[in-house]
C-alpha cells in the first residue's frame, strides 16, 4: 500500500518534469507557451462565465421554485407501478442539470435505502449513464461562441432520457 501512495504522489511531478524536457529537447520555448496558455485560460474563462452564471441561477430557480417537487410528485405514482423506485426519479431529473447536486441525492440515496438497493444501484448507474447537460452546453457553447442551438438542447435531453430508460431496464435485468 505504501508504495502505491509512492508512486501516486510522483505522477504528476514527474508528468510535468517530463513535459518540460520533451519540449526543451523539441526547442519550445516551454515558459512562454505555459503563460501564453493561461492567458488564453483566462479569456476563455470570461468568455464561459456568462453562460455558466445563467445556468447556476436556471437550476436554482428550478430547484426553489418548486417544479422539481411537483414533476417529481406527479411521475413517482406511475414510475412505482412499474417497479422503479421513486427514489431514482429524483437522481434522473437533477442529473442533466447539476453533477454535484445529482450526487448528493445519490448519497442520500444510498444512506436511506442501502447500498445495494435496488433504488442505489439505479441510481448509480443513471450517473454514470447521463450528462450534465445544461453544464456542459454552457461550458462548450460558451467557450466556442456557438449561439445556433436550436436543436441543440432538445437532442441532448432526449440522449439523456435514452441514456436514463436504458440505465433503469439493465439494472432491472440484472438485479
Amino acid at each position: 500500500m505504501k508504495t502505491i501512495t509512492f508512486i501516486s504522489q510522483l505522477v504528476i511531478p514527474a508528468f510535468i518534469l517530463f513535459v518540460v524536457l520533451y519540449g526543451a529537447c523539441k526547442k519550445v520555448r516551454v515558459y512562454d507557451s505555459f503563460v501564453s496558455g493561461a492567458k488564453e485560460g483566462i479569456r476563455v474563462t470570461v468568455n464561459i462565465f456568462p453562460y455558466l452564471l445563467a445556468i447556476f441561477i436556471a437550476v436554482k430557480a428550478f430547484q426553489a421554485s418548486g417544479a422539481f417537487d411537483i414533476i417529481r410528485a406527479a411521475l413517482s405514482t406511475s414510475l412505482a407501478a412499474l417497479g422503479i423506485p421513486p427514489e431514482v426519479l429524483s437522481v434522473a431529473l437533477i442529473k442533466p442539470l447539476s453533477g454535484s447536486a445529482s450526487t448528493a441525492v445519490f448519497i442520500d440515496i444510498v444512506k436511506t435505502t442501502g447500498p445495494d438497493s435496488l433504488a442505489s444501484r439505479i441510481s448509480a448507474v443513471i450517473i454514470g449513464s447521463a450528462e450534465t447537460t445544461f453544464y456542459v452546453l454552457a461550458v462548450y457553447l460558451g467557450a466556442v461562441g456557438i449561439r445556433k442551438t436550436k436543436y441543440l438542447v432538445p437532442v441532448c435531453l432526449i440522449a439523456d432520457a435514452v441514456g436514463i430508460i436504458i440505465a433503469v431496464t439493465l439494472v432491472r435485468l440484472m438485479f
